[in-house]
């Protein structure tokens, strides 16, 4: 059964993954789609294709999160294309890991453009474009709450920031009803982070389930979030890593 129906969504980061699977998801749910991508035109072509097959109209968006201008400017693209904004899912994210005497300044200024400027600039105009009873979601990562080696310092630390961003949206906007919330995923089978790659075998031993996430998993979180069932929730951490912070 749809629950968002007339529901206009920008999903930033679209084209695959999580974001890929989130939007399909709220498509599924109802919504009409708007999502970013930077290069890969036919990826953001196919996860389109799956929206309108959903029945649901789909806006493609090329935009690229480590621009300031444009990271705020597809929040009004999104409102504009679509004739209204309900939902922001801040999910664009790049992850830079090593040792730190090998982060470089450029490293640094990327990662942070990227994962923390972007959601704020995104979630300020959204601020600007969502009705009362809007809904804010950012993607987060199991390591705010646990980092289990060496060598993830500069990714942590750029999403653990959005945890202070979260709770301060979820205050600013309450007013208005609208609620902001946090999704950490844990090891999600993606592209970047394949369940059979070099790396799979020390995530899974992390976490309670023994097994790699999907990213539909993480989806179904966000639609419950940005649905009717998540109105009352705001300001929450809700953690989809399969007992990795356990």
């Amino acid at each position: 059964m749809s629950t968002m129906n007339g529901t206009a969504v920008l999903v930033t980061g679209g084209s695959r993954g999580i974001g890929a699977a989130t939007a399909v998801r709220l498509a599924r749910e109802g919504a009409d789609v708007a999502f970013t991508y930077v290069r890969d035109e036919t990826a953001a072509e196919k996860v389109a294709a799956r929206i309108e097959a959903a029945g649901r109209r789909a806006l493609p968006l090329r935009a690229d999160a480590a621009d300031a201008g444009e990271a705020a400017g597809a929040v009004h693209r999104a409102a504009d294309g679509l004739g209204r904004l309900d939902v922001l899912v801040n999910n664009v994210g790049v992850g830079v890991l090593g040792p730190l005497a090998a982060l470089t300044l450029a490293d640094v200024d990327r990662v942070l453009a990227v994962n923390v400027r972007a959601a704020f600039l995104a979630s300020r105009a959204a601020a600007e474009r969502l009705p009362d009873g809007g809904r804010i979601i950012t993607i987060g990562t199991c390591m705010t709450l646990r980092v289990p080696g060496p060598g993830g310092t500069l990714y942590a630390m750029s999403k653990a920031a959005l945890a202070g961003l979260n709770r301060a949206l979820a205050r600013e906007l309450g007013g208005r009803g609208i609620t902001a919330n946090l999704v950490h995923p844990g090891p999600v089978d993606t592209d970047l982070n394949p369940a059979d790659g070099p790396m799979a075998e020390g995530q899974v031993a992390l976490t309670a389930l023994g097994r790699f996430g999907t990213p539909d998993e993480v989806a179904a979180a966000v639609a419950y979030l940005a649905g009717p069932d998540g109105r009352y929730v705001t300001g929450a951490e809700l953690s989809v890593d399969g007992g990795h912070a356990a």
